[in-house]
């Protein structure tokens, strides 16, 4: 390993931050994490961990312990008219609470020697190091973790945006058996809703839109498969809301700078791979570290990111026209082979080199049939 960065500081102490931390201090770096905030973080999210996420938490040593959460085995797109199901090829994926995750992760950081700083107010990315209110750490290398607002990023001069789209999310819990072994995403014309089983008498539902005065009370009247489903089920959280943004960033690199997680772009909500994404990143800078060399770093978060952005693409693509919406989703009904396929690279087990012509040809038919 290059001694250039045997020092670093992470700015952020969410999954991002502490994935990579755990990753640094895997490849013998001396790491701080430093947060504004107390464990364990909540945060309006699916709460769904995708196979290949799973796949990444394991490269970084950690398991979802037996027991905890809940095994789904795909996804189900439905809306009124048509529903489509496909099982992931490459693993069960699991829905766990975000506390309850952020607890798992804080725990395996600090077994293997991560340090963690909480209630460290206004941090400062400065010469040598990251200052806050009431310290000062040592750093040859800052990592940015700090969410969709990093100040980690403005103080860095990142703050280039290639490309950027808006939504918003609220998330609830409800005390009720999950009644699908899927995880569910319903569209609707004016938001989609998605369902994520997290235990066995409990599930994760959060509605997502363009418009941020709609509540997901209003959004679930206007699902009444769903709506019916939920019963009198009781709230097990309150209401939490979060901005989903679809954010591409020139650069996630400057000097002795780097950024990760939302800090460093992100994908919609919709698509599930926010914290996949900052898992993979996480190793894929424990390896440029290793190396001595962060445009590696740079080179690959690009490459971890076009894969979802593309599909995240598409699936706005159906969110923003309802004709289109009704008649892709019944195409899809039609040629369930077209959506396992597309399943299959949104989980990274295929690439869209693989998807089938004929298929595609397949998908065309009906759509114009529906």
């Amino acid at each position: 390993m290059s001694s250039s960065y045997r020092k670093v500081c992470v700015v952020g102490g969410g999954p991002a931050g502490l994935a990579a931390a755990i990753a640094l201090t895997r490849e013998k770096c001396d790491v701080t994490i430093v947060d504004c905030g107390v464990a364990p973080m909540d945060k309006a999210c699916g709460e769904g961990l995708m196979p290949d996420g799973l796949a990444a938490l394991r490269e970084l040593g950690m398991m979802i312990p037996e027991g905890v959460g809940f095994a789904f085995r795909g996804i189900r797109f439905a809306d009124a008219r048509s529903s489509i199901c496909a099982d992931f090829p490459n693993g069960m994926g699991r829905g766990v609470r975000r506390t309850t995750f952020h607890e798992l992760l804080v725990r395996h950081a600090m077994n293997v020697g991560v340090s963690v700083i909480w209630n460290a107010k206004h941090a400062r990315v400065v010469e040598k190091g990251v200052s806050f209110d009431c310290g000062f750490i040592e750093a040859q290398l800052v990592a940015g973790a700090d969410g969709q607002n990093s100040q980690v990023r403005r103080q860095a001069a990142l703050e280039q945006v290639a490309r950027e789209r808006q939504r918003y999310g609220f998330r609830r819990h409800y005390r009720i058996a999950p009644w699908s072994p899927y995880m569910e995403l319903y569209w609707g014309t004016s938001s989609q809703i998605y369902v994520t089983p997290i235990a066995s008498d409990e599930i994760c539902v959060v509605g997502i839109s363009r418009h941020p005065k709609l509540r997901l009370e209003s959004a679930l009247r206007t699902f009444p498969e769903l709506y019916a489903r939920l019963g009198n089920a009781a709230p097990a959280s309150p209401e939490m809301g979060a901005l989903s943004l679809s954010r591409r960033l020139r650069s996630v690199r400057s000097r002795n700078v780097i950024l990760i997680g939302d800090a460093s772009g992100s994908v919609d909500a919709i698509t599930g791979e926010g914290m996949c994404l900052a898992f993979k990143q996480a190793l894929a800078l424990g390896r440029a570290v290793a190396a001595g060399d962060l445009r590696i770093y740079q080179r690959r978060h690009r490459e971890l990111m076009r894969g979802p952005q593309a599909m995240a693409s598409l699936i706005l693509t159906l969110e923003r026209n309802g004709r289109f919406q009704r008649r892709a989703l019944a195409g899809l009904a039609e040629t369930p082979e077209v959506f396992k396929a597309l399943l299959a690279i949104h989980v990274g087990a295929s690439s869209f080199r693989d998807l089938c012509s004929w298929r595609l040809l397949d998908l065309g038919r009906a759509f114009l049939a529906a």
